[in-house]
């Protein structure tokens, strides 16, 4: 039996040698199928609200039924083939290689000039109209998009992997799934997707308050503007509007020495975020790759910290039980 803190750095090490392979039935899309399938059910029978809070209960309990039988059904044929599927289901919870991949291709069509290609780049990873951005406006969005996805896509299926192994972090997956497909505030989802809405930041609320102190550590090692990063994080930490993205987004700010922020067009209408960070020196290119670096520095910082709490929770708990 391998252990839990091997298998997970088996599934990281995975992630980056292959990223998230197109081909590769991947189960956040088999949970996205069943969000759509139950939305569907729900709806049709319950007002909206009671129909989300349906809808949440009953693609956790697929989720738990299906990762449950998986692990099972691998570990009934041999101890080796559930070690397997651990890592497997493991790696297809963390997304780091994917994140930075495709924020290089934003920065690679800045580099050559290539304008309207980097807008089409950006676009695949950002909700706002991209259309008319400036190379400044191209580069912010990139560098949002990876300072707000750190969390989600690898340092919280992380946290929740160490605390309670591939069902923890299949179950995290699902959350964060139901809240990228139902938690808009339009008049569809506004009370439809309340209750996917909390619980993911719910689930995002301490992995997000503890990967934004990893980042002035990280940028501490990789040179960049610790006490900034420290400094902005405890300042401006509360003006985005997601309880939890403002943390991380205000340590990568202060870590870079950028503003980020501002005023973004959604769907053709203008909306003025709050700025969060200094604009000690305009945003350019170059700082998408500083910011996936400090991104796979701070999640490694993440990894180890919550490894090394493991393990201390775990020698008490033994030093307990020997009495």
């Amino acid at each position: 039996m391998i252990a839990l803190e091997y298998q997970i750095l088996l599934a990281i090490l995975l992630d980056q040698l292959l990223g998230d392979p197109r081909w590769l039935p991947h189960p956040v899309r088999i949970i996205g199928t069943v969000c759509a399938g139950c939305e569907r059910l729900t709806r049709a029978l319950l007002p909206p609200f009671v129909a989300g809070i349906c809808t949440v209960a009953l693609v956790l309990g697929f989720t738990v039924a299906t990762t449950w039988a998986v692990l099972a059904g691998a570990n009934l044929l041999h101890p080796w083939l559930g070690n397997t599927a651990s890592i497997l289901l493991l790696y297809t919870t963390i997304a780091a290689r994917d994140l930075v991949s495709h924020s290089r291709q934003v920065y690679a069509a800045l580099d050559t000039g290539n304008l309207p290609e980097a807008r089409r780049r950006v676009g695949m990873i950002v909700g706002r109209d991209t259309a008319n951005l400036d190379e400044a406006g191209i580069a912010r969005a990139a560098v949002e998009s990876v300072a707000e996805s750190m969390v989600d896509g690898v340092t919280a299926p992380l946290f929740f992997a160490v605390l309670g192994g591939p069902m923890a972090a299949m179950l995290y997956k699902a959350v964060n799934t139901m809240d990228s497909m139902f938690g808009y505030k339009n008049e569809r989802y506004r009370k439809f997707g309340w209750a996917a809405a909390r619980l993911d930041d719910l689930a995002n609320f301490i992995p997000a308050r503890l990967t934004s102190l990893m980042i002035p550590a990280a940028a501490f090692l990789l040179r960049l503007e610790a006490k900034g990063s420290l400094f902005i994080l405890l300042r401006d930490r509360l003006r985005h509007a997601s309880p939890n993205s403002g943390h991380t987004e205000a340590a990568v700010a202060g870590a870079l020495g950028v503003q980020l922020g501002g005023a973004n067009l959604y769907s053709g209408k203008l909306m003025e975020k709050p700025a969060i960070g200094e604009p000690t020196r305009p945003i350019e290119p170059r700082d998408i790759l500083r910011v996936n670096r400090l991104m796979l520095a701070g999640s490694c910082l993440t990894f180890i910290f919550l490894l090394t709490l493991r393990g201390q929770i775990l020698a008490h708990l033994f030093r307990f039980a020997s009495r």
